[in-house]
């Protein structure tokens, strides 16, 4: 793995590296909105050339689009230089007669449907479809994606076959991704996992991660990527109608936002800037992907990542109740 202007950091025991940014690739599977398949390739190449090196992908985006986008972007790069992440729990099919796509939120795709599935059959299928798509022998890291509502198939089926392909060496690491930090305790605290996608919920807006996956995580040696650091937008924007949670944000969360926003303004550094070194203050998180539909949001985040945040940035959110005293803070930088 080349230098990375971001620092590395290692998920768990397991050998697998990754820089702290990285890119979370659902734009490029036209989520909300469609992607030009040139900007596509032009936002991996932004994040290639900033050194973002670590891809988080899913069936679920686009209904395959994502993967088959990424993979093109990447070929004939070295497979080594960089880290890629897929997830199962969904297997898709194409659609029958007369069927109508469901894009679930992503415009533009391809005429497949969603399957929910974590039998151990459907994993591997699943994971080899992704494969083809992205056009690579192997992914780093595979996630059970979105499972809350599947518990029972996971503990009988679904965890055992990702626990199966790491013991085979088909993957590297293996764990959970959903935004139910919760669900996301539990598992760590029963199984062998070693990396989980937790997405909006350890944010500067929010801290349920901390008051239960968090300290899970640190006792099992479990790493953290952690997703959604703008809370779908209100962090990025906290201008009437922001997003929070991919619905409107309600008007205390606003206020609370644009409070920060302020306090930021203060000390010369972006909200967004704060937003995204904010989770690193514990130790069990590793990384954080975020989304960018433009190779100019990729060059942004790159800047944000490295923008200094003082110390007493934090402590005087801290001293106004923005956030509260228990936690645990980034250092400098």
């Amino acid at each position: 793995m080349p230098h990375h202007p971001y620092g590395t950091a290692e998920l768990g025991r397991t050998g697998v590296t990754v820089p702290r940014l990285g890119l979370g690739c659902a734009p490029l599977g036209n989520l909300y909105r469609a992607v030009p398949e040139e900007r596509s390739r032009d936002v991996v190449r932004a994040a290639l050339a900033a050194g973002a090196r670590f891809f988080d992908t899913a069936p679920h985006y686009g209904l395959g689009l994502s993967e088959e986008r990424l993979g093109r972007a990447l070929r004939g790069h070295d497979r080594g230089s960089y880290t890629l992440a897929t997830k199962v729990g969904r297997r898709l099919r194409p659609l029958a007669p007369g069927e109508e796509p469901d894009g679930e939120g992503f415009v533009d795709t391809p005429a497949r449907a969603r399957v929910r599935d974590c039998s151990r059959a459907g994993i591997r299928a699943t994971l080899e479809a992704s494969l083809e798509r992205l056009g690579v022998d192997a992914v780093d890291i595979v996630y059970l994606h979105d499972v809350e509502h599947q518990l029972r198939e996971v503990y009988e089926t679904g965890f055992p076959a990702l626990a199966e392909l790491r013991a085979q060496r088909v993957v590297r690491a293996i764990g959970f991704g959903m935004n139910h930090s919760g669900v996301l305790a539990r598992l760590v605290a029963d199984l062998d996992v070693d990396v989980v996608l937790c997405a909006g919920r350890w944010t500067l807006l929010e801290r349920t991660a901390l008051d239960d996956l968090l300290p899970v995580c640190a006792r099992r040696g479990t790493s953290v990527v952690v997703g959604g650091v703008y809370n779908s937008g209100l962090l990025a924007d906290p201008s009437p109608g922001a997003p929070y949670d991919y619905a409107p944000a309600p008007a205390h969360l606003l206020a609370r936002a644009r409070r920060l926003a302020d306090v930021c303004a203060e000390f010369g550094v972006p909200l967004k800037a704060a937003a995204l070194r904010f989770p690193f203050g514990h130790p069990a998180v590793a990384a954080a992907v975020v989304g960018a539909a433009t190779p100019g949001e990729v060059a942004e985040n790159a800047a944000l990542f490295r923008h200094p945040v003082p110390d007493e940035l934090w402590h005087t959110l801290v001293a106004r109740g923005l956030l509260d005293p228990d936690l645990p803070l980034p250092p400098a930088g």
